[in-house]
């Protein structure tokens, strides 16, 4: 009857032995199966910072670059409306050139706008409208030179540059933190903690 009993308990003993066996071996599974997918978890969210670090920054420069092109042509204009002695007609050619171009800068902010942050987009739409206020005082100013005497007046236009000088400067600030923001984020996302 002992070595019956012997016998059971040595039976019972390995089923208890494998079976905590497979209870160890099926919760570190699941610890490595957890692991990997937050890892991947991981590697997916970098690569949308990534991804939207790039995106965001195309749009930044596209916007930018835009916004030179319209602010160039308008400047060179009103140069030109400064140096003339005597009246000149309105050059609608060159105030619709001027014009088209604001038009594509004020849609590569649109992009800005879409693509964020919140601060960056009022910066942007700040910019745009800054701009637009150039684009008139200058247009304002030409049909000033073409009724009157040229080379007098222009101050406000001046005024209205620095401002818009102004405001390129808070945007690209506020641009650089946006851009910085996401690169951070790449760098140093948080772990997940596994709830076991």
């Amino acid at each position: 009857m002992t070595a019956i009993l012997v016998s059971v308990v040595g039976v019972l003993g390995t089923v208890m032995g494998a079976a905590l066996t497979a209870f160890v071996a099926a919760r570190t599974e699941q610890r490595r199966e957890r692991s990997q997918a937050r890892v991947q978890l991981n590697d997916l969210r970098v690569e949308h910072q990534r991804w939207r670090r790039e995106r965001r920054q195309a749009a930044y420069v596209s916007f930018l670059e835009a916004l030179g092109t319209a602010d160039r042509d308008n400047q060179a204009f009103f140069r030109e409306l400064r140096a003339v002695r005597a009246p000149l007609p309105l050059d609608e050619t060159r105030v619709a050139a001027i014009r088209l171009k604001f038009k594509e800068a004020e849609g590569a902010g649109l992009l800005v706008i879409l693509e964020g942050p919140e601060a960056v987009a009022k910066g942007a739409q700040n910019l745009v409208d800054q701009l637009s206020s150039l684009v008139q005082h200058v247009r304002d100013y030409a049909e000033v030179v073409a009724k009157a005497s040229p080379g007098t007046g222009g101050d406000s236009v001046h005024e209205v540059g620095m401002g818009f000088i102004a405001e390129r400067r808070v945007f690209l600030a506020l641009a650089r933190g946006a851009l910085d923001d996401v690169a951070k984020r790449v760098q140093v996302l948080p772990e997940t903690r596994s709830r076991d």
